[in-house]
């Protein structure tokens, strides 16, 4: 049997269950109606449905809500981005069982990568999530999942208001819970697979008088590698603060830091994961084979077999972030048909991410070095809106304003060719005997908007708006070689003009049609790796800075919200068309670092149509499933600046499956519960002639526990486990984590990451 092979008998039960929902559900809601049954009753189940997935009733484009309970019942310590995972048009993949580690953490929506996303916390920019970390930082790292209260996904563009110059595609909003108004404390110990071990602490203060209230949590979590020798560990902390002002206001403080060190899986490609295994990994347990790889590479010298390649298996490596973020907002009823909100903001990181490379040795020393590449982020920044209400309208004007000072390097450091190799990959280095390139990069973001939401009749309603965007990227060098710009150089990226209109047509109390069309841009990155501009040489960037354009993307959507008594779906249709594709063309192998040189390469065209279902047939039992299909094709052949023609016109877009199911059972007593989910993702391709793919995968996920109420000195006890991977499916989790080829027929692209196996989780939570 293929080791990736998948089970296709339950799946097509997954489907059928999935598909028969959507088919009974509206004829229960038709023989309601022929019996004469209450609407307001309706509307009543379907709000005892929605308590966990919500569909954006009354909104005018796709849009998807997942709720605090929702997010209870995951593993605790996962990814808060993980969860929505199970939402219509997700793909989400990570090498972890919790989606937090982030060198493999991708996300794609309808066709475009994580990068192309927009991310924001209580409506704070979190930037593009990415791993070279420039502009924000990672959801995981901003927020325990504990203290969320809500995260909804805009499959579409999102709204107009959005903090984001990511976002061609879809927005992530997470939303933070409100300290209580009853003092107490809430204490969660985990447990499981891997030696995990995990401690969330939250005090509430209650209400210190006129409102005033706040909590405050810590979080300690580490687990070994599932594979090789390491550790991923983070350490966290979350403040909010909430105090009534004026007649109705509220002053908001949110605190948030958070320290994080994960040891890397090793990139692998399939003609790897042949010959040596799912499981292989770095050898960071043996200090004296990682020399003799490193000698016999730099000598000529045999490898000792199974290894045939120094790429075959690095020493170490690590990503380390420190990150601090402050905010003070505050939102104020100026009088009845006019509303103020405004925030600032202040973020700060420290990060490193270190590879033991064979290829450079320590002078007088070991003959393999520290490479990092070292982040600093200081961002500043201030967000405000005035929404005024008259007649019918509901005019909205906002403005997002922010500086970011980034610092990136390259650095090596020392390693000894004793015994030990004298450093770990789980700490900050310092005193580099050489620093390859330094640059610091200025970012200053404008971005303005204005919106009438016009309701028109009882049953239609209407808006219309646009934003307009600009901003300045400048990098100027402390250190400069190694072939990337190096001399002060600046690039733009402006639009006066981004529309978005949109309607919601309530055709009676039970259904609703929405359409919506957008347009939006995505700012070029500053930074010196990656698809970056100033990733080139001086003399590439030089020849594109004039004619470079910035992504764009024109989103139109149509669908159908429907609810009755015990259930509520929704399905829609999307036309994407992406311009401007930006394609970072590197000029050696991705580990080595080489300058890339950076083009348009014309336009990617999307359609798909994706469904959701939240069915309750029973009192305690319910169901949720949602699948979609995708077709992301590139529009135009790639030639690059030596007129060489890469024939990618019709190929499937890299990582964007064409179809996916997810299903989730669950049943809950209110003391005992039980839920399962069944995730299926189609072949994906990793390369751009789609002559290289990973097969079609299925995940089943499981949690189970029990609420004993009121024990002892606790309020409330509960015990739950949780299963990731149940079934032990082996699997490729992560594709592109260096990037995309052309081509790999050979199956020899070191691109890959394999899945984590079953793991296992208990939990033991207890408020106080």
């Amino acid at each position: 049997m293929n080791r990736f092979a998948i089970h296709k008998d339950p799946l097509a039960l997954a489907i059928a269950v999935l598909l028969a929902g959507a088919a009974i559900a509206p004829q229960a809601h038709a023989a309601a109606n022929a019996a004469g049954a209450d609407s307001e009753a309706a509307t009543a189940a379907s709000a005892e449905v929605t308590e966990v997935v919500v569909f954006g009733r009354g909104e005018t484009r796709q849009v998807t809500q997942l709720t605090a309970s929702d997010l209870a019942q995951i593993a605790p310590g996962t990814s808060p981005i993980k969860a929505i995972e199970k939402l219509p048009g997700v793909n989400f993949q990570s090498a972890d069982p919790y989606g937090a580690y982030e060198w493999s953490t991708r996300i794609t929506i309808r066709g475009f990568n994580q990068t192309q996303l927009g991310y924001t916390l209580d409506g704070l920019p979190l930037g593009d999530m990415s791993y070279a970390n420039h502009n924000g930082m990672h959801i995981s790292r901003a927020i325990s999942a504990e203290n969320i209260g809500n995260v909804t996904l805009s499959q579409g563009t999102g709204a107009l208001g959005t903090a984001s110059t990511n976002n061609l595609g879809g927005t992530l909003q997470f939303r933070s819970l409100d300290p209580s108004m009853d003092g107490g404390a809430k204490l969660a110990i985990t447990g499981g697979s891997e030696n995990t071990r995990r401690v969330f602490a939250r005090l509430e203060t209650g209400d210190l008088g006129e409102g005033l209230r706040g909590y405050v949590s810590f979080t300690d979590q580490k687990a070994d590698k599932w594979k090789g020798v390491g550790e991923q560990a983070q350490k966290q902390l979350n403040l909010k603060a909430l105090m009534p002002v004026g007649n109705g206001g509220q002053l908001t403080l949110l605190f948030t830091g958070s320290d994080r060190a994960e040891q890397d899986y090793q990139d692998l490609s399939l003609e790897m994961i042949s010959r040596l295994g799912y499981d292989w990994d770095n050898i960071s347990g043996d200090w004296a084979l990682a020399k003799q790889l490193a000698t016999a590479y730099q000598t000529g010298g045999a490898f000792p077999a199974p290894i045939t390649s120094v790429d075959d298996a690095y020493f170490d490596a690590s990503g380390l972030r420190k990150d601090r973020l402050g905010a003070l907002s505050l939102a104020l009823p100026v009088n009845d048909n006019l509303d103020l909100n405004a925030a600032i903001y202040r973020h700060k990181n420290r990060g490193q991410g270190t590879w033991f490379t064979p290829y450079v040795p320590t002078p007088g020393g070991a003959p393999i070095s520290v490479r990092t590449t070292e982040y600093g982020i200081e961002r500043n920044g201030l967000t405000g809106s005035l929404t005024l209400r008259a007649g019918g309208h509901e005019l909205n004007a906002g403005l997002w304003f922010e500086t970011n000072d980034f610092d990136q390097a390259r650095r090596f450091y020392g390693l000894s060719a004793g015994a030990t190799p004298g450093r770990s990959a789980q700490n900050f280095q310092s005193d580099p005997f050489f620093t390859q390139w330094d640059y610091q990069f200025k970012t200053k973001t404008s971005q303005l908007y204005l919106q009438d939401t016009w309701t028109v009749a009882d049953s239609l309603k209407a808006n219309f708006g646009f934003k307009s965007v600009k901003v300045k990227n400048r990098a100027t060098p402390v250190t400069a070689s190694g072939g990337a710009v190096n001399v002060t150089s600046s690039i733009e990226a402006e639009e006066a003009f981004l529309p978005q209109a949109g309607l919601n047509w309530t055709l009676s109390d039970t259904q609703e049609v929405f359409f919506s069309l957008a347009q939006n841009m995505r700012a070029f990155v500053a930074a010196a790796t990656g698809a970056a501009p100033f990733a080139a040489t001086q003399t590439g960037f030089d020849a594109i800075k004039n004619s470079l354009q910035p992504e764009t993307s024109t989103t139109a959507e149509l669908g159908w919200r429907f609810r009755g008594e015990g259930y509520e779906g929704v399905v829609s249709a999307y036309h994407v068309k992406f311009d401007d594709r930006l394609l970072a063309i590197s000029t050696g192998p991705g580990i080595v670092g080489a300058p890339v040189v950076l083009q348009n390469v014309g336009a990617v065209t999307t359609n798909g149509i994706e469904a959701g279902l939240a069915w309750k047939p029973l009192q305690d039992f319910s169901l949720y499933g949602s699948v979609s299909f995708n077709q992301s094709e590139y529009a135009d052949d790639v030639v690059d600046g030596a007129g060489v023609r890469t024939a990618l016109k019709g190929k499937q877009v890299v990582d964007a499956p064409e179809f996916m199911a997810k299903l989730e059972a669950s049943y809950d007593t209110g003391k005992f519960f039980v839920r399962g989910n069944v995730n299926h993702t189609g072949k994906r391709y990793y390369s751009y002639l789609n002559d290289a793919s990973v097969p079609a995968s299925m995940l089943v996920d499981a949690a189970a526990g029990y609420r004993f109420g009121a024990l002892g000195f606790a309020k409330e006890l509960s015990v739950q486990l949780n299963a990731t991977n149940l079934l032990d499916e082996q699997e490729v989790s992560t594709i592109g984590s260096n990037g995309f080829p052309n081509s790999d027929a050979t199956g020899t692209n070191q691109t890959l990451l394999t899945g984590a196996p079953r793991q296992v989780f208990i939990t033991i939570d207890a408020r106080f």
